[in-house]
C-alpha cells in the first residue's frame, strides 16, 4: 500500500525512540547555547531586538555598501534581486536621524522601517506569551480529547519536540524570530496536534492489529503531509522569486518543522503508543 513501506514491527520502542531523542538533546544544546549568547532561544530579528531596516534598489556591491554606512552599527546585509536589504541595530536619535538623511541623499528611492528597542522587547513578550498559552490550550485539548494519560503525553511530547528541533534548525540555518516565523510556529503547533491525534485515534479506537492501524495512519497522514509540503514549497518558491522576506522565512520555519513532524509522529509517537499498546493500555 503507497509507495513508503512503513512497517515498524520489528522494532522495540526504544530502537525508534533514538533517533528523535538525539536530535531532541542536540536541539536543546544548542538553543541553550543560543540563550546564553542572545538571551533568547532563537536569535532576535529587527521585531523583536529593535533596529532598523533600510531596503534599497542599487547595484553597489556589498563591500560599498560597508563603506557607505561604515559609521553605523550595519549588522546584516542581504541580497533581494536587484534590491539590498539592510539591517542596522539599535541607535541613538542622533545617530538615527543622520542614517535617515543620508540614505534619503545617496539612495532616495530606499525604503526605511525603523522599531525602537523598548517596542521590540514589548513585542518579544507578547509572542512568548501566545506560545505559552497556545501550547497550554493545545495540551488542556488533547487531555481532554483522550483522557489517558500515556497517549496524550505522546502528542503533547511530539509537539514540543517539534517546536524545540525547528527552534534549533533557524538558528542553525540563520532565520530570525520575528512576528512572521513566530506565526509559522504557532501554525506548526497546530499541524503537529493535526497529525499525532490522527495517528492516537487510529491505534486506540479502532480494531485490528496493531501494525495495520499504524501503517493505515500513516499513509493517510503522509499523504496529508505530502499535500501541505507541497502548497509550502509553491509559496517558499514564489516568495523567493518576489524577493517576499516574510514569506520567505514563515515557508521555511513551516518545512523545516514539517520534516521534524514526520520523524516525532511516526517514530517517537508511534513508539510511545506501541509501548502503551504493548503493556496492555488498549484492550
Amino acid at each position: 500500500m503507497g509507495l513508503i513501506n512503513y512497517n515498524i514491527e520489528k522494532y522495540s520502542p526504544k530502537q525508534l525512540v533514538v533517533i528523535p531523542l538525539v536530535l531532541l538533546v542536540l536541539s536543546l544544546l544548542f538553543i541553550g547555547f543560543n540563550m546564553m549568547s542572545t538571551g533568547m532561544p532563537v536569535t532576535p530579528g529587527l521585531d523583536f531586538s529593535g533596529g532598523t531596516a533600510v531596503t534599497i534598489r542599487t547595484t553597489d556591491t556589498q563591500d560599498d555598501l560597508r563603506a557607505v554606512f561604515a559609521g553605523y552599527p550595519l549588522t546584516e546585509i542581504s541580497d533581494m534581486n536587484d534590491a539590498k536589504f539592510l539591517k542596522f541595530g539599535t541607535m541613538d536619535d542622533a545617530q538615527s536621524k543622520s542614517l535617515v538623511t543620508l540614505v534619503g541623499q545617496k539612495y532616495p528611492d530606499a525604503s526605511i522601517s525603523q522599531i525602537s528597542e523598548t517596542f521590540g522587547k514589548s513585542l518579544q513578550y507578547q509572542a512568548f506569551i501566545a506560545l505559552i498559552f497556545s501550547f497550554i490550550g493545545m495540551a488542556i485539548v488533547v487531555f481532554l480529547s483522550f483522557r489517558t494519560f500515556v497517549p496524550s503525553v505522546a502528542v503533547v511530547l511530539s509537539a514540543f519536540a517539534d517546536i524545540v528541533m525547528t527552534a534549533a534548525a533557524m538558528n542553525l540555518v540563520g532565520i530570525t524570530l520575528t512576528l512572521g516565523t513566530t506565526a509559522a510556529l504557532l501554525m506548526l503547533i497546530g499541524y503537529s496536534v493535526d497529525s499525532d491525534i490522527l495517528l492516537t485515534n487510529r491505534v486506540l479506537k479502532r480494531q485490528g492489529k496493531l501494525q495495520e492501524k499504524l501503517a493505515g495512519a500513516f499513509h493517510t497522514g503522509i499523504v496529508m503531509t505530502s499535500t501541505t509540503f507541497a502548497a509550502i514549497t509553491a509559496l517558499f518558491i514564489v516568495s523567493w522569486i518576489g524577493s517576499i522576506q516574510i514569506l520567505m522565512e514563515i515557508s521555511a520555519v513551516l518545512l523545516i518543522g514539517l520534516l521534524f513532524d514526520v520523524i516525532n509522529t511516526w517514530l517517537t509517537n508511534a513508539a510511545i503508543l506501541k509501548w502503551y499498546v504493548q503493556k496492555g493500555g488498549v484492550r
